[in-house]
């Protein structure tokens, strides 16, 4: 699952693959908003994501779709 977080005042978003399901990932959120906690999501590498809840501007939830060759 591909995890697109925009946060406040950063010119880029962060993207994030993980096996988390995307209902799983929206309780996360909702939960970090809720608590004006830490947004935590763990990678499919193992890596851990922390984001303030404070500073998110969205977050995107799709499923990650390989390109391959160019487009025209």
């Amino acid at each position: 699952m591909e995890v697109k977080i925009g946060v406040q005042h950063a010119s880029r978003d962060l993207v994030i693959e993980t096996e988390e399901s995307p209902e799983s990932i929206e309780k996360l959120v909702s939960e970090a908003i809720g608590s004006e906690g830490m947004l935590a999501l763990t990678d499919h590498r193992g890596r851990r994501i922390l984001v303030p809840a404070a500073k998110l501007a969205y977050v995107e939830i799709g499923v990650h779709t390989a390109q391959v060759g160019f487009r025209h």
